[in-house]
């Protein structure tokens, strides 16, 4: 059986330094923010190439509040993409705003621009594009139009951590970049943990408060804040894991270009990558039109398998009350229908690889 996912052997990979960097946070009784998270922020910063990162304690918490930064609220719609996490949408219903479900891209499966442009209105504020699946959007198209018309743009980069577009790394485009820690990601913490990315002074500090409670000063709170500091023991292990990030990464798009040139199989779609994207291939999907059948076969054949995502966001029964229906975005309900993500992690072998590839040329 070749499992979808084997997280346990990343972590024996580099267990003694794990626990030796785990130590070292209990030794110094650096559990919350601190010494360790701040010296993340700094190698964070850098890795992306933007001025600040500030450590949280979730990629959720970190979208959340990008929106209380750009004052969304009541009143104010943002355009989020049908085709992603739940938690891209959550944000901008924890501030009180509207969101609006732009569908994808035929061939990319990422956020489609003319789609963005259309559902534009008087109330919309911001426009939050995701890197889906690893891959990078058309930053440069929908920064055109969120600049013609005024609007604001954050990036979600919880699965796209060193991906490139146009030879620049995401999450330095926009007024902020949102990172996951979760422990799946390309760079994944021993549990929750987030990060913003951004350029600007004032976000930094803003958000600095935020996380703390509404504090500068023990006790003391000047406005109302969150408990969504980052662990010292993950800033600690993510400060370990990020000196691997670019190795595990390209292990991945080699991993990838394998099945992109020997996955030659008309039944199955796979993901078109333009010249300016260059993914680091969180996930690997593929589409297919009868996906129960298909994923028996899988079965069968012993490759594991995950599906992202079986229902849009328009779609979930939380979103009930903005009243949309089947048919309304159909490029992403039929992804949704279709889509079947295959192993793809930096520890599998050569001989997984090549069987992956085999069994799904052979369906």
């Amino acid at each position: 059986m070749i499992n979808f996912f084997d997280l346990k052997k990343q972590s024996r990979s580099i267990k003694k330094e794990l626990l030796k960097t785990i130590g070292n946070v209990i030794t110094d009784a650096a559990f919350s923010a601190g010494p360790y998270v701040e010296k993340f922020e700094h190698m964070f910063a850098k890795f992306i190439g933007t001025k600040y990162a500030i450590g949280l304690n979730s990629g959720t918490s970190a979208l959340h509040l990008a929106m209380i930064l750009l004052h969304v609220g009541k009143e104010d719609e943002v355009i989020v993409p049908a085709n992603t996490f739940i938690a891209t949408a959550w944000a901008v219903s924890y501030v009180g705003a509207k969101p609006v479900f732009a569908d994808c891209d035929p061939n990319t499966w990422e956020i489609d621009p003319n789609d963005v442009e259309k559902k534009i209105t008087a109330k919309t504020k911001a426009v939050i594009g995701v890197h889906l699946y690893g891959q990078p959007f058309d930053i440069d198209a929908v920064k055109k139009i969120t600049k013609r018309h005024k609007l604001l743009l954050v990036e979600d980069c919880a699965q796209a951590h060193g991906a490139l577009y146009k030879n620049k790394k995401v999450g330095s485009f926009a007024e902020m970049g949102c990172f996951s820690f979760y422990p799946s990601k390309n760079l994944g913490a021993l549990g929750e943990a987030g990060e913003i990315t951004t350029n600007k002074k004032s976000y930094m500090k803003e958000l600095k408060i935020l996380r703390n409670q509404g504090s500068t000063k023990k006790y003391f709170h000047n406005q109302i804040g969150f408990n969504m500091r980052m662990e010292g023991i993950q800033g600690a292990v993510l400060s370990l894991k990020l000196k691997y990030l670019e190795t595990w990464n390209k292990r991945r798009k080699t991993i990838a270009r394998l099945y992109q040139q020997q996955i030659n199989n008309p039944k199955i779609k796979k993901q078109f990558q333009p010249k300016w994207a260059e993914s680091v291939y969180h996930l690997f999907v593929v589409a297919v039109e009868n996906r129960p059948h298909f994923l028996h076969y899988l079965e069968v054949k012993g490759i594991g398998y995950s599906i992202h995502y079986p229902l849009p966001c328009h779609l979930q029964k939380a979103f009930k009350y903005l009243h949309y229906h089947q048919g309304d975005l159909p490029i992403a309900e039929k992804l949704a229908n279709q889509c079947v993500s295959i192993p793809i992690y930096p520890e599998m072998t050569n001989d997984q690889i090549e069987k992956v590839i085999d069994v799904l040329n052979k369906y």
